[in-house]
């Protein structure tokens, strides 16, 4: 039976390297911070090519800390899209600040550029672009609204790690950088982990402070500032360290599986394929109805069918997001509604994901093509 994703399958093929790091944490004394720590900070900093990098919890925690340390308060306004998981608006509101939705790009699912001047007022602080499924968002752009209205930008990067735009990783362009480690992602672990990034070492020190109750360095019952817990453990650590190094080959097959499910789908008119300038967190294509894109409603119903179509044939899949972060009832409250941002809207309506992971066997690609095909023949 195909997987929509196989984790096992990933830690199978490194088992003893694993079994070797964790066992060399079980040894030691450091269970929480430590060298392991250290090293998988300073290593992951070298391969996003940054001078900083701080570990936390999540990648919840990267968002939510990394704006309590530009000074994002309650009154502030944060940009950032409506279509992706609610951790990066839930991350804003969680700091007193408000949510402003942009639109996006209905080519690349990632926020429209073009519309974010729009969205700036007197209380705007930041924007946080989303890079989508491991799809970098338009960062030079960005950068460029940014600098004319002196706001910061803190990448959402927890889907694209390892992802690059113009000879820089994703999350090295923005003044800071967060990532997730969730098991699922390119780079998991197992369990929760985070991670931030920047070259500003006074971020970097704050961060550092927040994330451990704002206790000094040099005295731990010293508290300079108020913070949290958000401390990655060390064996997350370890196992990370071990994951690391296959990363970028991981991605390179990644892309192999997305250059295949494309080059075999490309001809069925009713589908809209994702980039290839991506890391494919996930493969996700656009479905339209016979007779072009239609209404939300018509290409809703053209997607579900293929799904139920597939999941009958023993494929699995997944809707990534099937409900808009404006329309959610936890920010009904933004007062938004439907049809503000209808792009993201029709996008939710229309996006199907197919199976996509490393150890994904050329069999499987092969079937879940002919069943795709075999539905539109039909």
């Amino acid at each position: 039976m195909i997987k929509f994703l196989d984790l096992s399958a990933q830690n199978k093929s490194i088992k003893k390297e694993i079994y070797s790091a964790v066992s060399g944490v079980l040894d030691g004394k450091d269970f929480i911070g430590g060298d392991e720590v250290e090293k998988f900070e300073k290593e992951f900093a070298k391969f996003c090519g940054v001078r900083h990098a701080v570990s936390v919890n999540s990648g919840t925690d990267a968002l939510f800390l990394s704006l309590k340390a530009i000074g994002i308060k309650n009154g502030d306004e944060v940009i950032t899209t409506p279509f992706t998981f609610i951790a990066t608006a839930e991350a804003i509101a969680n700091c007193g600040a408000k949510p402003v939705f942009v639109d996006i790009d209905p080519e690349t699912l990632n926020m429209d550029v073009l519309k974010i001047e729009k969205a700036i007022k007197k209380n705007t602080k930041a924007i946080i672009p989303v890079h989508l499924f491991g799809a970098m968002a338009n960062m030079p752009e960005i950068m460029k609204v940014a600098k004319k209205h002196n706001l910061f930008v803190i990448e959402d990067a927890c889907q694209a790690v390892g992802a690059e735009q113009n000879g820089k990783k994703a999350g090295a362009i923005g003044y800071l950088g967060c990532f997730s480690f969730f098991p699922s992602k390119n780079l998991g672990a197992m369990g929760d982990g985070g991670m931030i990034v920047t070259n500003n070492k006074k971020l970097s020190d704050k961060i550092r402070l927040l994330k451990n109750h704002g206790s000094s360095p040099r005295d731990k019952y010293k508290n300079l500032i108020l913070g949290t817990n958000s401390r990655l453990d060390t064996i997350q650590a370890a196992i990370l360290r071990v994951k690391l190094k296959y990363l970028k080959n991981w991605n390179r097959q990644r892309k192999q599986i997305a250059e295949i499910y494309s080059k075999n789908l490309k001809d069925i008119s009713e589908i809209k394929l994702p980039s290839q300038d991506s890391v494919f967190h996930q493969y996700t294509f656009r479905l339209r109805s016979r007779h072009g894109r239609g209404s939300p409603k018509v290409a809703g119903q053209a997607r579900d069918k293929l799904k139920k179509f597939l999941v009958k044939k023993g494929i699995p899949t997944m809707i990534y997001y099937p409900l808009p972060l404006h329309l959610q009832p936890a920010l009904k409250y933004l007062g938004y509604k439907k049809g503000d941002f209808p792009e993201a809207e029709k996008a939710a309506k229309e996006v199907l994901s197919l199976p996509i992971y490393p150890e994904l066997s050329k069999e499987n690609q092969d079937f879940i093509v002919k069943k795709v095909k075999e539905f539109y023949q039909k």
